[in-house]
């Protein structure tokens, strides 16, 4: 079974993209909702975050807000955490592609943001970069409730520059119009009949 990891930066249109994908049948894994799941309630995270920083955890599951002023206040807490927490999402996803293989999919689409920071791009058989230009990225962005300018420009310095994941990329989308997604979107799913076909 093929294993396609699909990244991009903020208000690239990622997650407009892995729809499509889903859309056509692909079945798709979501590393930001695999982390929501477990901070919920009875959450396996909330249970690990629980043991780091109790009060960053309430009957609803790990509140965000805590946890985050906790990093604010010592940068060092995110390695404890991320300790904790990469390899319950790690396992969530081995757990996704082994329900999907036994079901007889062909492929996945493995929805994870921080791709190549994790070092996980080595793990997918073809790596998908969804790009637009900086403008669209930025009017996306900037559309969104609550954005600055500022904290816009802070998510850049975290991540990877766009044209490094385009790069690094073995097919790039183009989400500058839903139109160019969808053609992108299809040309891999072309990509991956042939390859299976050959």
């Amino acid at each position: 079974m093929i294993k396609i990891g699909l990244t991009g930066s903020i208000g690239m249109g990622k997650s407009t993209t892995a729809a499509m994908f889903a859309a056509r049948g692909v079945p798709v894994w979501d590393a930001d909702a695999a982390v929501h799941r477990l901070y919920g309630p009875e959450g396996a995270g909330a249970e690990a975050i629980s043991r780091l920083f109790p009060s960053a955890v309430t009957a609803d599951g790990v509140d965000r807000s805590v946890l985050k002023a906790e990093i604010s206040r010592d940068p060092s807490a995110l390695k404890f955490i991320e300790a904790v927490i990469h390899p319950l999402v790690a396992a969530d996803r081995a757990a996704f592609v082994a329900e999907a293989e036994a079901s007889g999919a062909t492929a996945v689409l493995l929805d994870i943001p921080l791709l190549f920071e994790t070092g996980s791009a080595d793990q997918m058989d073809l790596v998908v970069v969804v790009s637009a230009s900086p403008e669209a990225q930025r009017a996306r962005v900037l559309a969104r409730p609550d954005m600055t300018e500022a904290q816009f420009e802070t998510i850049l310095t975290k991540q990877i520059p766009d044209a490094e994941k385009r790069a690094r990329a073995d097919i790039v989308i183009s989400s500058e119009t839903l139109d160019s997604a969808e053609v992108g979107v299809d040309t891999v799913i072309q990509h991956l009949s042939e390859s299976q076909d050959a």
